[in-house]
């Protein structure tokens, strides 16, 4: 009930804009007492938001806190279920971990799980991901399609093109994707994106697509074998950015994105991620749990497979490999 509150109070806030709203127009919105929503908004003060108070007009929030909270992210969040049911924790081992368990709870489509800090956090391949606090966005979604078992590495790309589309929204940036999870800047790796299933032999219980997004990160914050090769957006834009403006810019262009996916499919989504895509026409390696082939990467089928034409002419279909761009 508290939490239903919360997110009533800030969505109406999210609809007022500039507006100053009185205690009794907040109650009324509500269905609350003036005495519950004076509480509530002093919890807001709290946790770092600024809000003015006028006599005889009302309230009106002046600054949000710089943090990921589910307030803050809630707070202008305009998607009708991306985000809209936000599990927020100050430090995890990892969210895709919590967001495994919270499927068992029947939570609903859209479920967001959302840290400051990983101490555990992990990539493709179990690989250790590099998550400090308060300087990146790191969560997971939760996601139910009505989709073949087949199909759920496609969500990967639809999510890549989401977060690209929000860092070019935000920033001046013009990012890259990398296949079939990595977004780049200027060569430097700044996001991983890591999908995993809950399913049987031929139906989909539910899809995890981890996100983790580099954001205001200094080069010495990480680690040095990572320095040459990873990157952040401030590093690269010059200046901060907001992370949970950031985070509304992917929840906005997701649900976008994969409502445009379950009603017409892969394809258009393939055109945009071919429109970011680095590497189409050149010479990569790909390296397979099978071995590694070389050639030249000629884009991705309909159902999101890598193509690679080897110097002998012979066309790949490369489903999962680590890439190595020439």
């Amino acid at each position: 009930m508290q939490s239903d509150i919360r997110k009533e109070l800030l969505d109406a806030f999210t609809d007022a804009g500039e507006t100053y709203l009185s205690g009794q127009n907040l109650a009324e919105l509500i269905g609350c007492s003036r005495t519950a929503v004076w509480k509530h908004i002093e919890e807001l003060r709290k946790e770092g938001f600024q809000l003015e108070a006028v006599k005889r007009k009302g309230y009106r929030i002046l600054k949000t806190p710089e943090m990921v909270t589910a307030d803050e992210i809630r707070l202008g969040l305009k998607t009708n279920f991306i985000g809209k049911n936000i599990h927020y924790e100050e430090s995890v081992e990892s969210t895709q971990k919590i967001a495994h368990r919270l499927v068992y709870e029947d939570v609903p489509e859209g479920t967001v799980v959302i840290a400051e800090e990983q101490v555990s956090g992990r990539g493709r391949m179990d690989r250790k991901w590099y998550s400090p606090k308060y300087t990146g966005i790191w969560m997971s979604l939760i996601l139910k399609p009505n989709i073949p078992l087949s199909k759920a590495p496609q969500l990967t790309l639809l999510a890549a093109v989401s977060v690209v589309q929000a860092i070019e929204d935000l920033t001046d940036l013009n990012p890259e994707i990398k296949w079939p999870n990595d977004i780049l800047l200027n060569g430097k790796k700044v996001t991983g994106i890591l999908t995993e299933l809950q399913a049987e032999s031929d139906r989909i219980h539910s899809i995890i697509i981890g996100m983790g997004i580099n954001v205001n990160q200094k080069l010495a914050d990480f680690p040095l074998d990572l320095q040459k090769t990873a990157s952040s957006l401030m590093i690269e834009n010059g200046s901060e950015v907001s992370r949970a403006t950031l985070i509304k810019g992917i929840f906005t262009q997701f649900e976008k994105m994969y409502l445009l996916y379950l009603a017409e499919g892969f394809f258009p989504i393939k055109l945009l991620w071919e429109s970011y895509a680095t590497g189409i026409g050149k010479q990569i390696k790909a390296r397979t749990l099978l071995g590694t082939i070389e050639g030249r990467a000629l884009g991705i089928t309909d159902e999101g497979v890598l193509q690679i034409e080897d110097h002998a002419g012979t066309i790949h279909q490369v489903y999962s490999a680590d890439i190595e761009l020439s």
